[in-house]
């Protein structure tokens, strides 16, 4: 099986929705930055894609994570980056993120320069650009909302 096989496979197991923001969001980073190498961890917690200039997770910039409800996208070193108009979501010392609520999300110039600052000199615009499975978790949590019960009157 190929790596965007595999990743497909990951894919299936997300709502539509989630799916739908995720591959939009992919399209453009990819567009943006082709030479990126393109990291994927299907983790406990979510299926995660990071773009790089290479195959080190110490390279990676910028990723987009998958949840059951919503798809986000982190900046690595978010806490470096000036945010005048106050976008970036987190309170740690390296991460930070925006909630991908809608794909339009990615063309707001806030969220637009956020990604340039990010990623300048990173190096992905030039190189082959790869996808590459790093891992898979055995055990991960659900990976479609869970359905809430309504309470029987």
């Amino acid at each position: 099986m190929t790596a965007h096989q595999e990743l497909e496979t990951f894919f299936a197991k997300y709502d539509a929705g989630v799916v739908r923001t995720a591959r939009a969001a992919l399209r453009r980073l990819r567009q943006k930055f082709p030479g990126a190498t393109s990291l994927v961890y299907d983790n406990y917690n979510a299926l995660v894609i990071g773009f790089g200039s290479s195959e080190r997770a110490s390279d990676a910039v910028i990723s987009i994570a998958l949840y059951p409800r919503w798809v986000t996208l982190f900046f690595l070193r978010g806490a470096e980056l000036p945010d005048p108009h106050k976008v970036l979501q987190g309170s740690g010392k390296i991460v930070r993120s925006v909630r991908l609520d809608r794909i339009e999300i990615l063309d707001e110039p806030a969220v637009r320069e956020l990604i340039k600052v990010a990623t300048r000199g990173s190096g992905m615009e030039t190189g082959k650009g790869k996808l590459v499975i790093r891992s898979i978790s055995k055990v991960q949590r659900p990976r479609r909302p869970r359905a809430v019960k309504r309470s029987q009157k």
